[in-house]
């Protein structure tokens, strides 16, 4: 193989690990609880290496935490196409990992 054969494949190979490590998984059918809407089954999405997530399903509003540092996210709720910031910061829960609660608003919000 010539060096720029080389080249070529390796910038290929390069540019698809990279496609991969940035896409988002595909969604994973879920049960949530949001302190709004109670228990519901729902559509969830990891979106980055951190642990951000969005939660979605047909009939509620979309929510998505993103982590700022381990055990810590700020939350948004989609309503109507925008995309609107949730009050105070998320906690990740001791007893519950699946669960984020926000200690200023009392709210919380799961994914199992």
């Amino acid at each position: 193989m010539t060096i720029r054969a080389r080249l070529v494949f390796g910038a290929a190979a390069l540019a698809a690990a990279t496609a991969t490590a940035v896409l988002p998984a595909a969604a994973k059918k879920a049960r949530c609880f949001t302190t709004d809407d109670g228990y519901f089954q729902c559509n969830f999405t990891g979106l980055d290496a951190r642990g951000s997530f969005r939660i979605s399903a047909a009939g509620y509003p979309s929510y998505t935490l993103e982590i700022d540092q381990p055990g810590f996210a700020w939350g948004f709720v989609e309503i109507g196409g925008r995309s609107i910031s949730l009050p105070g910061q998320y906690v990740r829960g001791s007893d519950d990992p699946a669960c984020w609660s926000n200690p200023e608003t009392n709210t919380k919000i799961c994914a199992w």
